[in-house]
């Protein structure tokens, strides 16, 4: 295995500050000053190289140390402090520097994932949302940018659901009288806030229709999507399932009674 300077930086401060403790103290280590400078080595040994590079340390510090320190009656005493100590820095930098490992690379796939997500909505005709909690948009696909007009940077500013219906209604995107957008506007928001999943059916400017739903999260967040339904009509269709699609097409805005709820809501 192909070592780099992270593996080797750790034994090699631990031997440099071995050897030099015991040449400026004539041949003994100065031990009660010199240990804290060892342990510490071995600890960065495990931090940036791992469990394999600390224990490397551990064993240089102890080794010079057994060859170093003066044949006295707390010697065995001494050399087990030392070896507890930078064994025990060695694990515990060494753990950790491979849990932040596992963590930065869980980051790293889930980032991917997130991106290649991200590229795949942007390719499908249904617009998408996601709101967090706080219904401020978190992410905004393509196809929503592209029914409402919504510049790139007010898509990524994560403006308030509410924000995003007002901005449809100053660009001109919703088929209804002006005496009735703030009306509407205020509906949708509810229905959005209570998350209720009922698809309704929103008719724009332009004659395009969008089927709007609303899925509520388990944190409390909301997923809302804007499928278009003109090419739901197609020449193989069912004729018998023609006048259904035109009674889609046909609404412009949220029902206002109960009996046009049960009548359009499918």
């Amino acid at each position: 295995m192909q070592l780099d300077w992270r593996q080797m930086i750790g034994p090699s401060l631990t031997t440099a500050l071995a050897a030099s403790a015991v040449a400026v103290d004539g041949g003994s280590l100065a031990f009660a000053t010199v240990v804290p400078l060892l342990v510490f080595s071995v600890g960065l040994a495990g931090a940036l190289g791992g469990l394999g590079s600390g224990f490397v340390s551990a064993a240089i510090a102890t080794g010079i140390g057994a060859l170093a320190l003066p044949d006295t009656p707390g010697r065995l005493l001494h050399l087990t402090a030392l070896a507890l100590a930078s064994g025990a820095a060695a694990t515990i930098t060494g753990r950790l520097r491979g849990q932040m490992i596992e963590v930065l690379g869980w980051q790293r796939r889930r980032q991917a994932t997130a991106e290649r997500l991200s590229a795949a909505l942007d390719r499908i005709d249904i617009g998408v949302v996601l709101l967090d909690p706080d219904t401020r948009a978190e992410f905004i696909n393509r196809a929503f940018r592209d029914y409402f007009a919504l510049p790139d940077d007010k898509a990524e500013s994560k403006p308030p659901f509410i924000a995003l219906m007002y901005h449809a209604r100053d660009v001109g995107a919703f088929k209804l009288p002006e005496d009735e957008l703030a009306y509407d506007i205020a509906e949708r928001t509810e229905l959005m806030r209570s998350g209720d999943p009922t698809p309704l059916h929103l008719t724009l400017a332009d004659g395009r229709v969008l089927r709007v739903s609303c899925a509520a999260l388990p944190d409390g967040s909301r997923m809302m999507s804007y499928a278009p339904l003109n090419d739901a009509l197609r020449r193989d269709d069912d004729p018998r399932h023609r006048a259904r699609y035109y009674a889609m097409r046909s609404v412009s805005r949220y029902p206002r009674d109960t009996g046009d709820v049960a009548k359009f809501r499918s």
